[in-house]
């Protein structure tokens, strides 16, 4: 695998691989309009968690700002919460299209690839995965015109994931492209919580029971706990604190440091310049690069305390490997799917 760490594609790659400049592809076997009037291009995006729109929000003020149209597929809207700012349909609603982005190898991604055959076919990293080849990773792989992914580490894995051993272009991680200035509270320590009870919209991560038993010990300790909840987090499990009633990366800025399983938001955080400590359990199947983020890891809450005190800030280095370049994430990522998915 190759990866392309380039920060900037042409001016004239921009321009020219502008997809409104096309007729719209055939969706499934319908015919492809020849003449459509200059517009934006419309992308569909499959998550392997079919409805997490929260992966794909960080991207919708680049979209917007280049007029471009974002739609997730999801099987229903069973999943969606009145008011989410992800425009969403279901595959039967879709008439056209432009590309389809996936996201992972899971059975909705797959699912929505074999639907949607011939429609140009991008994969991106948005959440981390496992170095494991996906099982349904071969149905669609030979059709990926780019490969994206936020970071060298996360290429790596990426490709693993897949299958493959194609380029890849690093491109960062669009929740950089607003990071709020770090300016910690005394005494606060962020809680990263994950997700308690698998479901639909997915999976469950082990280690909850250690993390609350931390945030026990922390608070005993005089420390002012500030819970940043996962989406599909139990909200109920931790209204004994104050719960952000902004994104984690932003509440992430009130933090002297930050304790939690070991997740997607690990490297955007550590960016903020917040030190990190990783809960971690026997049960858990994390990344190497997300733990490398991490000050300290621990597997009791009897050491939460002395790891949140010592913990430190990660060097630029480890930074750059894990979280990618920081800032203009989301415009290189739109400049690669808007080149590949125009390609013959």
């Amino acid at each position: 695998m190759k990866i392309d760490d380039r920060s900037t594609l042409s001016r004239r790659s921009l321009l020219t691989g502008a997809l409104s400049g096309v007729g719209l592809a055939a969706l499934g076997g319908t015919a492809a309009h020849a003449a459509a009037p200059p517009r934006g291009p419309r992308v569909l995006i499959a998550t392997n968690e079919p409805w997490g729109t929260y992966h794909a929000a960080p991207l919708l003020p680049e979209v917007r700002r280049l007029g471009w149209e974002l739609t997730q597929l999801v099987p229903d809207r069973s999943g969606i919460k009145p008011g989410d700012p992800v425009q969403v349909a279901t595959p039967d609603e879709v008439t056209q299209a432009d590309l389809l982005v996936v996201t992972g190898a899971g059975d909705w991604p797959a699912d929505c690839a074999a639907r949607f055959h011939r429609l140009p076919l991008i994969a991106s990293s948005l959440a981390y995965q496992l170095p494991v080849e996906a099982a349904r990773a071969a149905e669609f792989r030979s059709r990926l015109r780019a490969i994206t992914a936020s970071s060298p580490a996360e290429a790596k894995v990426f490709d693993d994931y897949l299958g493959t051993r194609r380029p890849i272009t690093v491109v960062g991680t669009p929740q950089t492209d607003d990071l709020p200035r770090h300016a910690p509270e005394r005494g606060t320590v962020l809680v990263l919580t994950s997700v308690t009870k698998s479901g639909e919209t997915g999976g469950s991560a082990p280690g909850t029971e250690l993390l609350l038993a931390a945030a026990e010990r922390l608070a005993a300790a005089g420390k002012h706990i500030l819970v940043g909840l996962h989406p599909r987090e139990d909200r109920s499990l931790w209204e004994r604190y104050e719960i952000s009633t902004v994104p984690s990366v932003q509440a992430s800025a009130r933090a002297e440091a930050a304790i939690g399983i070991p997740g997607t938001v690990f490297p955007v955080v550590a960016s903020v310049g917040v030190p990190l400590v990783g809960c971690t359990d026997p049960r858990l199947q994390i990344p190497d690069y997300l733990l490398s983020v991490c000050s300290h890891t621990i597997t009791t809450a009897d050491d939460a305390v002395s790891a949140v005190t010592e913990a430190k800030p990660v060097s630029r280095k480890v930074l750059h490997e894990a979280v990618g370049p920081i800032g203009g994430s989301a415009r290189r990522l739109l400049k690669v799917w808007r080149k590949a998915g125009v390609r013959a």
